[in-house]
């Protein structure tokens, strides 16, 4: 899964990755979250595009359980053999809700609506500046796509990377290099973890409280 700052390059690598894999013969499910075409996405994407407003916490359960809803979804396919590649999960959940510095709402809350989803072989964070990402195209056009708000969760990365039960799963990636050098290093680390997912053939695993 491709985790980082918005406009860090998680889409484009997610769909190369998805097709590097295809090409390979692969059973792949490319997914994104949130996934604004469900009941719930739907509220999230009209929170998100400015169109509406929601209370703090219930926004932060709104992105939880838009996850939840795929939960079932992702474990039938890991189970079948088919990998899964996500755009965003719930480490993006945590860190843009903690980055709202509201009192009592820190990591550790946010993170609690999240145990028992299934959780990721890898995580591939595309580490680039909020200065680099604000240059990109189409930066500002979401809620949280201001530069103060991206410094703040770029910390909160940092933190969330640092804990143990994220640490082993979490590979940092250079994504201030052109899109081909990116992609190197991505498929790199994906087959340094599918060799390793192979070997010990590891049943699906669940988020774990801290």
């Amino acid at each position: 899964m491709f985790e980082g700052l918005d406009r860090s390059g998680k889409s484009t690598q997610c769909e190369r990755l998805v097709q590097h894999l295809r090409s390979k013969g692969q059973a792949i499910e490319h997914m994104r979250f949130p996934n604004r075409s469900t009941p719930i996405g739907r509220m999230i994407n009209s929170y998100l595009s400015g169109q509406s407003q929601q209370e703090d916490h219930v926004i932060h359960l709104l992105f939880s359980a838009n996850r939840w809803e795929s939960a079932a979804t992702i474990h039938q396919l890991l189970n079948a053999g088919t990998t899964v590649v996500i755009d965003r999960y719930y480490y993006s959940g945590c860190v843009y809700t903690a980055a709202k510095q509201i009192p009592g709402l820190d990591l550790e809350w946010c993170r609690q609506p999240e145990v028992g989803l299934p959780r990721p072989d890898l995580c591939l964070f595309l580490d680039v500046s909020a200065d680099d990402a604000a240059k990109r195209g189409g930066f500002g056009a979401e809620r949280y796509e201001k530069q103060e708000m991206q410094d703040r969760v770029r910390d909160l990365f940092g933190k969330l990377r640092d804990h143990r039960d994220e640490a082993e799963d979490i590979v940092i990636i250079n994504a201030g290099r052109s899109i081909e050098e990116v992609e190197r290093s991505v498929r790199e680390s994906v087959e340094t973890v599918t060799s390793r997912v192979e070997v010990t053939d590891v049943r699906p695993r669940q988020v774990q409280p801290w």
